[in-house]
């Protein structure tokens, strides 16, 4: 019984970050009109006035984020076209990782060198893990399996290495940077304000989320080495 409710608690604690950050996004996505201008307008307006006139400003359907690489904030359509106060506030957070870019920010660019690296790792370690077991099973040396499985185990941990590195990037985006331009622009209404912060505090704990799920997927990846 006491095993269950511990696995009840860890589920808990790994998707209902998730839940509540969908919860809160979807909540003021609503009054669709809240704002006049939309989410891709203020971008670009927040953006010129800090000297980034050549970060550009784009559609996607990948997921909102700002790309340091080609120097782009992008924004699914809903925010993109968007007048609610989501729009606005998500908007404002990825122009925050533009500043930041301009600026140096350490945790950013070490981001960006994970990110680059991660990717070829994880596919690497993906395949190690597939192929370990029959590795083991031709060559009948138990051990060399159970080394390349675990190789290919710590090359997939990178994803939480660099979800973690994220986390102080995201805060600093919606609360360093985000949020003292609403207020310093008086974008924001007066009645919005406590719930932008609400907003912001989502946009962050995004990666929170994946933060832990990418935990539960090594977790389950180190059960299945000890068997």
């Amino acid at each position: 019984m006491v095993i269950v409710i511990v696995i009840v608690l860890v589920l808990a604690l790994i998707f209902l970050p998730g839940i509540w950050v969908k919860r809160v996004l979807s909540q003021y996505s609503e009054p669709a009109d809240r704002y006049s201008g939309s989410g891709a307008e203020l971008a670009r307006h927040l953006l010129d006035r800090n000297d980034l006139q050549s970060v550009k400003v784009e559609i996607t359907e990948g997921g909102d984020h700002y790309d340091p690489i080609d120097k782009t904030v992008r924004l699914t359509p809903d925010k993109f076209d968007g007048h609610s106060l989501t729009a606005i506030t998500v908007a404002a957070h990825e122009v925050g990782h533009a500043i930041q870019d301009k600026q140096a920010y350490v945790p950013l660019r070490l981001r960006t060198q994970l990110v680059r690296i991660s990717g070829p790792i994880q596919r690497v370690g993906a395949g190690v893990l597939m192929v370990s077991p029959f590795i083991g099973a031709i060559t009948r040396i138990p051990q060399l399996g159970i080394l390349m499985f675990a190789v290919g185990f710590l090359t997939l941990a990178t994803s939480t290495l660099v979800h973690f590195v994220t986390l102080p990037t995201e805060f600093d985006a919606s609360f360093g940077r985000a949020l003292p331009m609403l207020e310093q622009h008086r974008i924001l209404k007066e009645a919005d304000r406590p719930h932008a912060r609400r907003l912001l505090t989502a946009a962050a704990l995004t990666y929170v989320s994946a933060s832990l799920m990418s935990l539960l997927n090594i977790a389950r990846w180190w059960a299945i080495l000890r068997r």
